[in-house]
């Protein structure tokens, strides 16, 4: 055996394997209603109307300290991205982990469903993109002005705590947002944002 590959063998032992960036990273308890999630923007982005190599996946069952929001390449069945993301502060119940969510205008709570991400502008937070709720669940977003942003109070790593709360939006770290930025600009056709729990 190589030294190399001893070393490899041994840094696994001590350290544990770490993941590379591409590899899916999300739990096993969560991997089954993600599946079903992907299985559903497929669908929608086969009629061609949306950007059918890549989505983007919000999952408001994980809590807000840890990545929750999935960059996903739909024709290679591979994660590619995650990061942190914030929830409207009108959906925390009080409930350690528990979430409500809402459709309605000044309720401040995120809204669960599908998302085209449209056009950016220049906003109170800098670059913003606006988001056009495609289920009933959603539908009010342009009326509620609820965009995809960033917020420099959004921590860039991991938390062991739930981080800032938004006034429904999602809501992502500066850092993140520049990958995401470059996703977003460079896609054809608009790309799905799907919330879910």
């Amino acid at each position: 055996m190589k030294i190399v590959n001893i070393i490899i063998l041994i840094t696994a032992c001590v350290f544990g394997n770490p993941k590379p960036k591409e590899e899916n990273t999300i739990k096993d308890s969560d991997a089954e209603r993600f599946n079903q999630q992907i299985e559903n923007v497929k669908k929608m982005s086969a009629s061609g109307v949306y950007n059918s190599k890549i989505a983007f996946f919000i999952d408001m069952r994980i809590k807000s300290g840890k990545n929750r929001f999935f960059v996903y390449d739909l024709e290679n069945d591979k994660l590619i991205d995650e990061g942190l993301v914030a929830n409207g502060a009108g959906s925390e119940t009080g409930v350690k982990g528990e979430l409500k969510f809402s459709n309605e205008p000044n309720s401040k709570c995120t809204s669960l469903g599908c998302y085209a991400i449209g056009k950016s502008y220049r906003g109170m937070f800098g670059k913003a993109y606006v988001l056009k709720g495609l289920d009933q669940t959603n539908n009010n977003a342009v009326k509620r002005m609820i965009v995809l942003h960033s917020y420099s109070a959004v921590p860039e790593g991991e938390q062991d705590h739930y981080i800032a709360l938004s006034q429904g939006c999602p809501m992502v770290s500066e850092v993140f947002f520049k990958r995401l930025e470059k996703i977003i600009d460079n896609s054809k056709s608009n790309i799905i944002l799907n919330i879910y729990y």
